[in-house]
């Protein structure tokens, strides 16, 4: 009877133990849904504070400097002779001979070169054989001009008679003018077979050979020779307009060449176009230099330093921080609440890894250096620690 009653009360005690353990596994499941979503809601929330953080620029911030007061414009210049002339044949023939080559120098009136022109010498010989003929035919009208006019005082021939003799002897005159003409002609085309050197200097360039066929007024013909005057040099600068006023005849400049490291020329500004060219927005000067020693040669590059102060209240930035767009030339600089501001400015003068802007900055402007390319005005930057850019390198 005892055993029958135990062996009831077992399955309620299993029951309740199975319950508790359903229990507990619904509580434990819900703690891991409620987990889960709570770090995933977490790690949207820190993914959209991270995103939100990357989409804002970082930036580097650079103050404007003051330009000096004494620095000089230093502009490219270009070196060109003083005369150059290049030298075309005015004759149709071959070279028999030339005499100089490119470095020789040469005085004026220097025979340079031969041309055999055998056509022209024969055409020269023809013209005055035609030119004794004419003056042949002139002389006999003259005569018999003058024989009619003598017996028209006779009436011994009529008016008519006489002034058609008198009508042959000026037309046999025009044609003895004529026939001289095109001897003097020939005869200055033969004088073209000599190349002779215009002025006193330097050949440059020489592009001929002994027995090369050359041709007058041929538009694709290259010039045998290239006479140019050194012993004076003409350099040829394109100065700003802002600095243009500065610019006057009589002006010194300092000249420096590459090869020439240490070395200063003392130039003349001689001349000015007192025009502003619509595409460079420059003028075009002159300078003249002596040339004593040569060192100077034609078509090369040199600098020139001009003695002209900073225009005032200009400063000197970085070329890196400009932004060239179709609006213009922008810099933009850091507001105090962090927001870009973009402003249009001139630039002066060039310096290469600076610039000079002569107006749209100030000393106390916070410039944005290599700012992106699709910074707008209003944008929210970042500005970077200045040690920031070396520790991650």
């Amino acid at each position: 009877m005892h055993d029958v009653t135990g062996d009831g009360d077992t399955p309620s005690v299993d029951n309740r133990t199975l319950k508790k353990i359903g229990v507990i596994a619904v509580i434990v499941a819900v703690l891991v849904v409620a987990w889960g979503l709570f770090s995933r809601h977490r790690s949207e929330s820190q993914l959209s504070s991270w995103t939100d953080d990357q989409s804002i620029p970082s930036v580097s911030v650079v103050t404007p400097s003051a330009t000096g007061g004494g620095n000089s414009l230093v502009l490219p210049g270009n070196v060109q002779a003083f005369n150059s002339a290049p030298l075309y044949a005015r004759t149709n023939g071959y070279v028999s001979k030339w005499y100089v080559d490119i470095g020789s120098p040469v005085k004026s009136g220097q025979l340079m070169a031969t041309i055999d022109a055998p056509e022209v010498d024969q055409q020269l010989v023809a013209a005055r054989a035609d030119l004794q003929t004419a003056k042949a035919n002139e002389a006999l009208a003259s005569t018999t001009a003058t024989r009619w006019t003598t017996l028209l005082q006779k009436d011994a021939v009529s008016k008519q008679e006489s002034d058609e003799k008198s009508g042959d002897l000026a037309a046999k005159k025009a044609l003895t003018n004529a026939a001289a003409a095109n001897v003097s002609r020939l005869s200055s085309l033969t004088g073209f077979s000599r190349i002779i050197a215009p002025f006193a200097g330097v050949v440059t360039s020489r592009s001929t050979q002994i027995g090369q066929l050359v041709t007058s007024g041929s538009a694709a013909a290259q010039p045998l020779f290239t006479v140019s005057d050194v012993s004076r040099m003409r350099i040829y600068v394109r100065v700003p307009q802002v600095y243009s006023a500065e610019i006057h005849p009589g002006l010194h400049a300092a000249l420096t060449l590459p090869e020439y490291p240490g070395r200063t020329f003392d130039a003349v500004l001689t001349r000015t176009a007192d025009a502003v060219d619509q595409q460079s927005g420059t003028v075009l000067v002159e300078l003249q230099v002596a040339n004593g020693d040569g060192a100077l040669k034609p078509g090369a590059y040199a600098q020139v330093k001009f003695p002209i102060t900073g225009i005032a209240g200009s400063v000197t930035i970085p070329a890196s921080a400009v932004l060239y767009r179709s609006d213009g030339t922008l810099v933009a600089t850091v507001g105090p609440d962090n927001k870009a501001v973009l402003h249009p400015i001139k630039i002066g003068r060039d310096s290469g890894d600076t610039l000079e802007v002569t107006s749209g900055l100030t000393k106390t402007d916070k410039v944005i250096d290599s700012p992106p390319d699709a910074l707008s005005n209003g944008d929210t930057v970042k500005v970077a620690q200045p040690g920031a850019a070396n520790a991650k390198q």
